[in-house]
């Protein structure tokens, strides 16, 4: 793992149902971020649709997901520069499909899976990630889940990372199964709206959706002693966007944090020695790994890094 790593987050416009204009903005934030020798990039959940599922051009643009990712893999080798675009929606292969209608006993209706990648400055595929944890009956009723399968780290040139899509963020159990399993880094794309809180909660805090997004990423660096990479959507004002992309390390804080929904690029170093000091402060690596742990038996056996499976 490098001492320091410079990172960029995009927090692009998605615009509904335009990919190719959605691609061509985030290959132009991609080469700035290239320009400032960063070493990874991130872009938001659902950048190259938005999530619009019930018109019916969603699933048909879902289809080219594989060229896309391509272009992606042609681009990080071009600019030497590792890449986690976003999230892309696929279709459900046929054996994914035929699994979980083992599983269930019946044939699932979703036929749609979110997915994360993690793209080397080589243009190779390192690891990817099927979001687990959908947002209520908007992606429950799409998306198919990638369920009980468990999280894997991924071996990267930045050290081992996790990958991580929007709402699996809640779950505290996602980020300690990754940081067991050694994970330094996780990496959050997102597609988060002022909607993500209720008429309810809005009542009680119109900034309650940005609440729960900087209390959240605090508590999550500082209780697994990793670093948090968040890229968020964002767009012109007036809209639904929150914003708030942000890399964020444990004493620190965030790093650099985009606190306008409108549409730009965070860049920021990360000295990963820093998370070398929070672990022998906290312990947390340690606690662990403990076998005298007193809540080992949340944690799963260990599984092998990814290699390069789609």
């Amino acid at each position: 793992m490098p001492p320091f790593c410079k990172v960029a987050v995009i927090q692009l416009y998605v615009k509904p149902l335009k990919p190719a204009d959605n691609f061509a903005r985030a290959v132009k934030f991609i080469r700035e971020a290239a320009a400032q020798d960063c070493q990874l990039v991130v872009l938001p959940e659902f950048h190259l649709t938005n999530w619009v599922p019930a018109d019916p051009r969603f699933a048909s643009l879902c289809e080219d997901w594989e060229t896309y990712l391509q272009r992606y893999q042609a681009l990080a080798k071009e600019c030497n520069i590792c890449i986690v675009p976003g999230s892309i929606v696929r279709p459900v292969s046929a054996s994914t499909a035929a699994a979980a209608k083992t599983d269930s006993g019946c044939n699932p209706s979703p036929s749609l899976e979110n997915v994360t990648f993690f793209i080397s400055h080589t243009g190779a595929i390192l690891g990817s990630y099927v979001k687990k944890n959908l947002w209520g009956p908007t992606e429950r009723a799409y998306l198919q889940t990638s369920g009980d399968a468990p999280h894997r780290v991924i071996a990267t040139p930045l050290g081992p990372v996790g990958l991580l899509v929007c709402w699996d963020l809640a779950f505290p159990e996602a980020w300690r199964e990754l940081v067991a399993q050694g994970a330094k880094m996780i990496i959050v794309p997102t597609l988060w709206t002022r909607t993500g809180a209720s008429e309810a909660g809005h009542r009680q805090n119109p900034s309650a959706p940005s609440l729960f997004l900087d209390s959240m990423l605090t508590a999550r660096t500082f209780e697994n002693t990793c670093a948090v990479v968040f890229a968020n959507a964002g767009g012109p004002p007036g809209r639904n966007y929150c914003g708030l992309s942000q890399i964020t390390v444990p004493y620190a804080g965030p790093l650099v944090r985009l606190g306008t929904p409108a549409e730009g690029m965070g860049v920021a170093t990360i000295d990963l020695g820093v998370l070398e000091d929070a672990e022998e402060n906290y312990a947390i690596r340690s606690d662990l790994n403990d076998p005298r742990w007193h809540y080992r038996h949340t944690l799963r056996a260990p599984v092998e890094p990814s290699k390069g499976k789609l």
